[in-house]
């Protein structure tokens, strides 16, 4: 099922559905049926899972040939869950492992300001999972879209019901925006992929895009969007439009109208505009688009989105499931070693926060989590690298040499930043 009514029981219970992603491998000739089979069975074997569970290792040997993972997605929290109580939602995918491609306009020349991906790509594989928000952010943007492609197999009147297909995820730089577009057009590739044969995904630099373009009066523009009208033109696709910096939209037009450039870039902004307004009307295309300067948004772009999503920097509880994800990721490459127990903050909390052998060092990176609130989430992932590369006395650390370290490093970027901060 991937968009489908809720199956319900005989006395008329509604059974939640629970997403199972399986991710065969490339090299895999094995009939989408045999496959969904066989993790059936397994789900069958294993019916009670701790949250979001994933298996790479499977004793069925046709699992093990075939089958890279199969993946609980996207519960939260971990609470117990029982798999037979549920209507699992069986998404089966493989990744295209091709890099992406230049949209050409022309055939002596190509455009550099649109790259294009072939979806479920095997650079977008992870996004999704390593980004960490305030619960419910990243689920509603999913239940958003899931409910556009809804209403439109449904044919709903969308001039009696109104929505655009455009999502606009606004804040400051190194929250991880453009990350996110690509991970859920990644996640929604694979979620949709019962609805949809293919899914693709157009990333327009709005930089490039101007800079190279205003002396073209917007031609190049209209022609990157017929492009993108072919995409959609195959009704079995479903499209994902990018649009990084969508603010420069709105200095671009700003700056022509006080004449500080060329006149002919208002022609160039209101012709994307234009071109937003002529695809938003297909059933099969979503408009993701980013801002780091949400007051300096054109309006008359911020109307067209349903969805206005804020990302803020990392919270305390965000920053400690970061560090952890991390953790976890240098202690199963034995960088840091021997392995130890770490607790999630819901464990920590069980225990009431207080300091035994069995907590100390889950509190430590909880204070470290703490001491670490304002620092963007592109930084944070560094800080483990830094840590090791500038603290790191030996290539392998135990935890709390390796969160010591961490300290350190996470020390020295608040001071790189009061630096920054002191030079502007």
């Amino acid at each position: 099922m991937d968009i489908s009514d809720h199956h319900m029981t005989d006395v008329g219970i509604i059974r939640p559905d629970v997403h199972i992603e399986v991710h065969v491998k490339s090299q895999s000739t094995a009939k989408r049926s045999e496959v969904r089979t066989h993790v059936l069975s397994l789900l069958d074997r294993h019916s009670t899972v701790l949250g979001s569970y994933t298996w790479t290792e499977f004793d069925d040997e046709f699992l093990a040939k075939n089958v890279e993972s199969v993946s609980v997605a996207d519960l939260t929290g971990p609470k117990l869950v029982d798999l037979k109580v549920h209507n699992l939602c069986i998404h089966i995918f493989s990744l295209n492992d091709d890099s992406p491609s230049m949209l050409a306009l022309e055939e002596e020349e190509e455009l550099s300001a649109a790259n294009h991906w072939l979806l479920p790509a095997a650079e977008f594989h992870g996004i999704w999972e390593s980004l960490i928000y305030e619960e419910g952010i990243k689920t509603q943007l999913l239940d958003y879209v899931s409910t556009t492609i809804f209403f439109s197999d449904r044919n709903v009147d969308s001039n009696l019901i109104a929505w655009n297909r455009v999502v606009l995820l606004h804040g400051p730089p190194g929250t991880g925006k453009t990350s996110l577009c690509k991970g859920l057009a990644q996640k929604l590739s694979i979620r949709l992929s019962g609805r949809y044969a293919h899914s693709q995904f157009v990333e327009i630099n709005s930089h490039s895009l101007f800079s190279k373009w205003f002396s073209e009066s917007g031609k190049l523009v209209t022609k990157m969007f017929q492009k993108i009208q072919e995409l959609i033109d195959d009704k079995d696709a479903l499209v994902f439009v990018l649009i990084d910096e969508v603010e420069s939209l709105t200095a671009s037009r700003s700056a022509a109208q006080a004449g500080t450039e060329p006149s002919d870039a208002i022609r160039v902004v209101n012709s994307v505009l234009t071109q937003l307004d002529q695809i938003k009307r297909h059933p099969n295309v979503v408009i993701l688009t980013t801002s780091n300067v949400t007051e300096k948004i054109d309006l008359a772009f911020v109307d067209r989105a349903d969805i206005k999503q804020y990302i803020g920097p990392p919270s305390a509880s965000a920053i400690f499931h970061i560090y952890l994800s991390c953790l976890e990721e240098l202690m199963k490459r034995h960088i840091i070693y021997p392995r130890q127990q770490l607790l999630s903050l819901e464990e920590l909390g069980t225990m009431n926060f207080m300091e035994s052998d069995v907590t100390r060092l889950s509190l430590t990176l909880r204070n470290l989590a703490q001491r670490s609130v304002g620092l963007s989430g592109r930084a944070l992932r560094k800080i483990p690298f830094l840590a090791h590369a500038l603290y790191g006395k030996s290539s392998t650390l135990t935890v709390e040499g390796f969160l010591k370290a961490m300290e350190r490093a996470v020390d020295k970027q608040r001071q790189e930043q009061a630096s920054l901060v002191n030079c502007v």
